[in-house]
């Protein structure tokens, strides 16, 4: 069965007004909740970044039954790994066993600020695979010694463990990223309806644990739902244009002006093509299926514009996610 998710973003709304949206997303009957985790908006007209991890706190007291999950921290240079394994093990025991910590190689936009430089994607890719395995360690609630090749940790433990242990989702595009962090990853996270990519990852835990176990692969899908479609369209050129650039662009440009800048010949006609903009529920049901039938067992819808989650919540939630049922199960 298909589960349905919907996005806390961060670059599109205060604090309050996320622990808000996210009570109203549980009521409603979203299964679980993601939230990203950034230091700034994507494109300035979002107006919005507060510090993810605060805001988590808060919606797992506020909330009693969603699941929650970082979509996604960069666990390797704004962050140390020995802070977010006890970051993760702090937000699972404030959830009660509902938090999946997912983690991805990051972007500068969110990781230049710290001075630190901008690695190249394999120096990434290596220093997000050691991170893993420094999370993974002290989360065994050991004292941790560690001097690998990016990060060193002296005499680290993590006192205030979980009894339900963090799953951790990874990000993962292709055959490489799968053969490296697949076999230390609970679930996988996948930013195509890439058919390709599940079956692979299905076949390396079947591979490795002698069947075919239900490991969650997470998407996300960006949708502008409004009554006006005009409006909605111009809302997600307005906000979410630079979506079209791909990740291997989006990971590279530094800030919203950068954004601003790459996305300046984007049309509006361009935008409306790769996300379901209006009132059509069908269309946004068409669009999630292309991730369902990949594969992919948890999507995330992403209502663009922050001012609009209210009308969202109480025209098209509902009916959205019964059509979703009745169409993906």
């Amino acid at each position: 069965m298909t589960r349905f998710g919907y996005t806390l973003m961060t670059e599109q709304a205060g604090p309050k007004e996320l622990v808000r949206y996210a009570v109203r997303a549980e009521t409603i009957g979203f299964d679980f909740e993601v939230m990203s985790d950034h230091y700034s908006p994507w494109l300035s007209a979002q107006g919005h970044a507060p510090y993810a991890w605060s805001v988590l706190g808060a919606v797992a007291y506020a909330t009693e039954s969603v699941g929650l999950m970082t979509y996604v921290t960069c666990p390797t240079v704004r962050y140390h790994p020995a802070v977010i394994a006890q970051k993760a093990a702090t937000m699972q025991i404030l959830a009660d066993g509902r938090f999946t910590l997912g983690v991805g190689s990051g972007e500068s936009l969110n990781e230049h600020v710290v001075g630190d430089g901008w690695p190249s994607i394999d120096t990434r890719q290596d220093m997000l695979q050691e991170a893993v395995a420094i999370i993974r360690a002290l989360h065994s609630g050991d004292v941790v010694s560690w001097k690998g090749e990016y990060f060193d940790v002296q005499s680290a433990r993590i006192w205030d463990l979980p009894e339900i242990p963090v799953p951790i989702a990874v990000a993962m595009s292709g055959e490489e990223s799968v053969e490296k962090f697949g076999p230390m990853a609970d679930c996988l996270i996948g930013v195509q309806p890439d058919s390709d990519l599940i079956r692979q990852w299905k076949h390396l835990h079947s591979r490795a644990f002698g069947l075919e176990p239900a490991r969650r692969s997470i998407a996300q899908i960006p949708i502008a739902w409004d009554f006006d479609r005009d409006a909605a369209i111009t809302r997600a050129y307005e906000q979410f244009r630079w979506f079209g650039g791909g990740w291997s662009v989006n990971s590279e440009l530094p800030t919203p002006a950068s954004f601003a800048a790459a996305t300046q010949f984007v049309r509006k006609e361009d935008v409306a093509e790769s996300i379901p903009c209006g009132p059509d529920l069908d269309a946004i049901v068409d669009a999630v299926s292309k991730y369902a039938d990949a594969g992919f067992t948890d999507i995330a819808l992403l209502q663009i514009g922050g001012d609009t989650q209210d009308r969202f919540f109480d025209e098209a939630a509902k009916p959205l996610l019964e059509a979703l049922h009745v169409r993906l199960g």
